[in-house]
């Protein structure tokens, strides 16, 4: 984490000396000395990192250093800041910038004393270190959590698992509820084995309804009976436990239902009792409970003839699995001997886990293919197995955290703030990522590209599962196992990224319990970010929101999802203080029902989100003024009419959600603006009227040649045959990757929606509306065909599409979502790899 502190640290102070070396006049030799100690001891970083855990003297002297490049990186954004407050160099003697000045002065000249203290210091500490301490293995982590979705190209091995719990489950008759145990350790493939059963199709025929529960180790038996609830499509949230259990008796009275209870860890099962009195008996349904714990399945009514005991994977299996995550590139085939031999030394010391399996092929999948890379991990990990018996797990996760590059630490150590259980927002993750520096963007990358390749990172890697992914394949919400999680955690109270220790660390999770002692004793944060559970809301009290302007280095201020007791303006008066933010998210906030003004300070803010905030009517004309902005989300904002004047000053502009141009000049932004925005990457436009486009400003997309993923949307749209008419002249660029149409308001798809106009195209979305037909446009011709590889088709109750017109037009299509469509004739709606209204041809293509 030292080294993902220092790279961050490191890659500002160059950025300044090389583009703003004047802002830096008297204290240049300051920084260049920092950034030369600093550079010369990452070559140590690697090493230093992995061996602290052995050797206490040298953990404190690393925790040193970090707290140092920490102020470091403070000092540089306060120049900075005196420095654009000013509108001048830092030179001058003017009495507000002479104390200023000196402080600063006086605090570096005290840091890099102590910098190269350390730096002539830490090459004693890693010599014979390095040659003479032996790993110290933690204790096995808390549970993991689990989702009924799975990866059916991960699973190896468990055919007998499966067949022998769907054998259990036909055997249930109408007595009673069948009740079956899938009990062992951590990482063995309990989950797996259950997910396998649950989405079997044949269980998805035989049982009317099936449910799944991921039972956390801190959990109400509220949250067990409103989770089963949800997965009877009944949100539902205000009745007591008796009115709950009697609503979930009703919806299961005389059906055969199948409900899972995955990763039950408290032996007070009590509160199982209660919910299993109330459950309907006879249908022949059936309970399955995954524990680690023996004694909690055989007080959950499990007997044990039906308790099945998972056994690690055999050396075929677990190579297999290696195989299928380390060479997914080459469909799970390793056609190298050499990386062959050593890839089975790694898998072997896994000991047959699938967990670790997975973890180490993930590491290996982001390595490059060269024996002494293997052969060095290899011996690293091996280290890292000594003496280990039962805890291989958590040992591979320490070592696929160790093999991260430094940026990638950072953005791991991110999940720590969230709580069990909880779907993390993507969109969250990557642009906390953005605000706060983690992501290095290099060679003129997007900042937003470079995130969401980061985010890549850490799925491919295992380290995050998905939860939810779109027909373009790209991740909505993911999950941290909790096994990840607990290794985590203790990384990240390691190195004060969060934790307990509130004088020092510098990120913390935002929810309804958190106490006013925790806000007011982290001086230090850098991130502050709801963490609240999906279908939830923070409720904040005023006394707390009160100090979210007292943290003077604050980088990242999420509020998203939460509930104030008074306006959102009055709590955020002080914002101005916040003069580092780069980072705002207000989304889905209430009450807000305007920009505070004091935000008009805030010049270094990069993100901002003030999406499904539907009482905002409108964004205050000094948003405009931030030339720093990346994104800008105001999507779902239903009161909000058109965006200020002055859009096109947004130069640096990547993400724009929500955009509804202004009808007429001189009320705020029309589309021609959006020529300005060279770097834009994603826009959601959102068009009603015909005179929001005029005839001069249909050509307004055409020269965006970053634009990469367009959505147009015409929801509650008028005159809709004018409108029509203008939609038809609006060219997309044409090295458009995605497009989105939502609620088309003509009955022909326009004529530009074809293979020759979009060339580029491999994802396309047409949702809602009065589409009838596509445009012969559309087919193209005996030369021309689309390249589009997802294809999504919802909500169009006219549309009348042969199947085999898009197989022929398409033939490099591989993923179809296709439902409420009746008109559509010959889609496939069963065989192989067809589930919930989506066609995959082939998983692994």
């Amino acid at each position: 984490m030292v080294d993902a502190v220092v790279s961050v640290c490191l890659e500002r102070l160059v950025k300044v000396l090389v583009k703003e070396g004047n802002v830096l006049l008297g204290y240049r030799d300051q920084f260049q000395k920092v950034q030369n100690d600093l550079q010369y001891m990452r070559s140590f970083f690697k090493d230093a990192e992995r061996l602290k855990r052995k050797n206490e003297v040298l953990k404190c002297t690393l925790a040193d250093l970090r707290e140092l490049v920490y102020e470091v990186e403070d000092i540089l954004a306060d120049c900075q800041l005196l420095s654009n407050s000013s509108g001048k160099l830092l030179h001058g003697f003017s009495p507000i910038k002479v104390p200023a000045k000196y402080q600063m002065g006086k605090r570096l000249g005290e840091i890099n004393v102590k910098i190269t203290s350390i730096k002539d210091n830490i090459t004693s500490f890693l010599g014979p270190l390095s040659q003479s301490l032996h790993g110290n293995v933690q204790e096995e982590g808390p549970p993991r959590w689990s989702s009924p979705i799975y990866d059916h190209t991960q699973v190896v091995g468990l055919e007998g698992d499966t067949r022998k719990l769907k054998d259990w489950l036909s055997q249930a008759d109408n007595s009673g509820i069948l009740s079956i145990g899938v009990v062992g350790m951590g990482g063995l493939g309990k989950t797996t084995v259950a997910q396998t059963v649950f989405n079997e199709k044949e269980m998805e025929l035989h049982f009317e309804k099936r449910i799944w529960v991921s039972v956390s180790q801190k959990f109400t038996e509220d949250q067990i009976m409103r989770s089963i609830l949800r997965n009877l499509g009944d949100a539902n949230i205000g009745d007591d436990r008796g009115d709950l259990l009697k609503r979930i008796n009703q919806y299961l009275l005389g059906k055969r239902f199948l409900i899972v209870l995955d990763d039950v860890w408290s032996e007070d099962t009590s509160w199982w009792l209660r919910i299993y009195e109330g459950l309907p008996k006879g249908s022949g349904s059936c309970i399955i409970v995954t524990t680690r714990i023996e004694k909690v399945a055989r007080k959950m009514g499990v007997q044990e003839a039906r308790i099945h005991r998972p056994k690690v994977l055999g050396e075929g299996h677990s190579w297999s699995l290696f195989c299928n995550v380390a060479f997914a590139e080459n469909h799970g085939s390793c056609t190298s001997t050499e990386l062959e031999c050593v890839g089975k030394e790694i898998v072997s010391k896994c000991r047959g886990l699938p967990l670790a399996i997975k973890a180490v092929g993930g590491m290996m999948l982001c390595k490059p293919p060269y024996y002494h890379v293997w052969r060095r991990i290899a011996d690293h990990f091996r280290e890292e197995l000594t003496d280990v018996d039962d805890n291989s797990v958590m040992a591979s996760l320490q070592c696929s955290y160790d093999e991260l590059p430094s940026y990638l630490k950072s953005c791991l150590l991110s999940l720590s703030i969230y709580p069990e259980d909880c779907e993390i927002s993507k969109d969250q993750l990557v642009r906390w990522w953005i605000g706060e520096g983690f992501v290095p963007v290099r060679n003129g990358r997007l900042a937003t590209e470079a995130s969401e390749d980061c985010f890549s990172g850490l799925t491919n890697r295992c380290l995050v599962e998905v939860v939810e992914w779109d027909y373009n394949g790209k991740i909505s919400t993911c999950k941290v196992h909790d096994m990840v999680r607990d290794q985590v955690i203790q990384i990240a109270k390691d190195e004060s990224f969060s934790g307990l220790n509130a004088a020092h660390r510098r990120h913390l999770g935002l929810t309804t319990d958190i106490k006013e002692k925790e806000i007011v004793t982290s001086k230090k944060l850098r991130a502050l970010i709801s963490t609240t559970k999906s279908g939830e809301v923070n409720k904040i009290a005023s006394s707390i929101g009160n100090k979210f302007c007292d943290f003077r280095y604050l980088r990242v201020l999420d509020l998203s999802k939460s509930i104030f007791e008074v306006p959102l303006s009055t709590l955020l008066g002080k914002i101005s203080n916040l003069k580092h933010l780069t980072c705002f998210n207000l989304s889905n906030t209430h009450p807000l029902t305007q920009v505070p003004q004091t935000l008009e300070k805030l010049h270094n803010l990069q993100i901002l989100d003030v999406s499904y905030c539907q009482s905002l009517k409108s964004l205050p004309p000094f948003v405009m003024t931030f030339e720093n902005l990346v994104v800008l989300d105001v999507s779902h904002c239903g009161s909000l009419e058109f965006l200020p004047e002055g859009l096109e000053k947004l130069s640096n502009l990547q993400v724009l959600l929500g955009f509804k141009p202004a009808r007429a000049e001189g009320e705020g932004s029309r589309i021609s603006a959006l020529r300005s925005l060279s770097q834009l990457r994603i826009l959601e436009l959102q068009l009603t009227r015909a005179d929001e486009i005029d005839d001069n400003e249909t050509d307004a997309l055409t020269g965006l040649i970053e634009m990469q993923i367009l959505t147009i949307s015409c929801f509650n749209s008028f005159e809709s045959d004018k409108l029509i008419s203008k939609l038809e002249k609006v060219c997309p660029p044409l090295q458009l990757h995605e497009l989105s149409l939502k609620f088309y308001p003509g009955k022909t798809s326009p004529k530009w929606l074809n293979p020759t106009s979009l060339p580029m195209l491999r994802y396309l979305s047409i949702c809602g509306g009065n589409l009838a037909q596509l445009d012969k446009s559309f087919w193209g011709n005996d030369e021309t065909c689309w390249k589009i590889k997802g294809l999504k088709l919802d909500s169009l109750s006219h549309l009348s599409v042969k199947w085999e017109m898009i197989q022929r037009v398409m033939p490099s299509l591989r993923t179809v979502h296709a439902c409420w469509s009746p008109e559509l004739i010959s889609f496939p709606i069963e065989g192989v790899g067809f589930r919930g209204g989506v066609w995959k041809e082939d998983r692994n293509n």
